[in-house]
């Protein structure tokens, strides 16, 4: 399923002679490689099929991604590539899978505050994009965190395999940080590495536990839409943090049972 990205090499402009050795940039490589492993771990990732990416420290215009061919639970922080919007590998060997840079590249240069995108077919917030209407139901409290920051792209239209669909599924986003899309899978968008992480972890918990509650039969209980927005209002201001402290016990779990990540 995974595509290799094919760019005429008329289009292909030299690369540029800037360091991307800092330790800020190293950094965001280790918690990027930290998230793929942790999401393998979890299931959350579709074999070789998915990819999450972050904008590079210091460099708007580039992005990091992990590479053609490579499984979550085998990312580490040095094999992870720096592209460029127009298709370039800046830095590492290899090159990123054709969705994956048609749909993160022009999310990052449509949508400059989107610091981490990362793109999932997880099971059970996947299973609700297959379902007719809001794929969210306010019933429960993980999923109140997602309130008022979902976006829905009705119109899946195959591959992302050019600009013009990677614009189309950006436009679509618009101001939110979520996207659920149809007949597809998830989005999350957010300004750094670990608000997209958390994001993506408690979506997929709110996802399972509304599919558990659905395959009873029995009638979900939303709550009343005045207390859902209360609610969110109370997780976003301690998100930040929260997201900070969630990445760093990733890191230290991995440190722990799964060293590798960070090489």
């Amino acid at each position: 399923m995974a595509h290799e990205l094919n760019i005429p090499k008329a289009q292909l402009a030299p690369r540029r002679n800037i360091s991307l050795e800092t330790d800020e940039i190293w950094r965001a490589r280790v918690d990027l490689a930290a998230c793929l492993r942790t999401a393998a771990r979890l299931g959350l990732e579709e074999g070789i099929c998915n990819h999450f990416s972050a904008v590079v420290p210091g460099h708007p215009d580039l992005f990091i991604v992990n590479r053609l061919g490579w499984a979550f639970q085998e990312a580490t922080a040095s094999s992870l590539l720096i592209c460029d919007f127009e298709g370039n590998v800046i830095s590492g060997d290899g090159v990123p899978e054709a969705t994956a840079f048609f749909i993160h590249a022009r999310v990052h240069k449509m949508a400059p505050r989107v610091g981490a995108a990362f793109h999932t077919h997880m099971p059970n917030a996947t299973a609700l994009s297959m379902l007719e209407g809001e794929p969210l139901v306010w019933a429960g409290q993980t999923a109140l965190k997602f309130y008022g920051r979902v976006a829905i792209d009705e119109h899946y239209n195959g591959l992302a395999l050019d600009e013009s669909e990677g614009d189309r599924i950006a436009s679509v986003l618009v101001d939110k940080d979520i996207l659920f899309m149809k007949n597809h899978g998830v989005m999350v968008c957010a300004p750094n590495i670990a608000e997209a992480w958390d994001d993506l972890y408690y979506l997929e918990r709110a996802a399972e536990v509304q599919l558990k509650a659905m395959s009873t039969g029995r009638i979900l209980l939303p709550v009343s839409l005045e207390i859902a927005a209360e609610t969110a209002r109370q997780m976003r201001e301690g998100d930040p943090e929260s997201a900070r402290l969630h990445l760093e016990s990733l890191r230290r779990v991995l440190d722990r049972l799964d060293p590798g990540y960070s090489a």
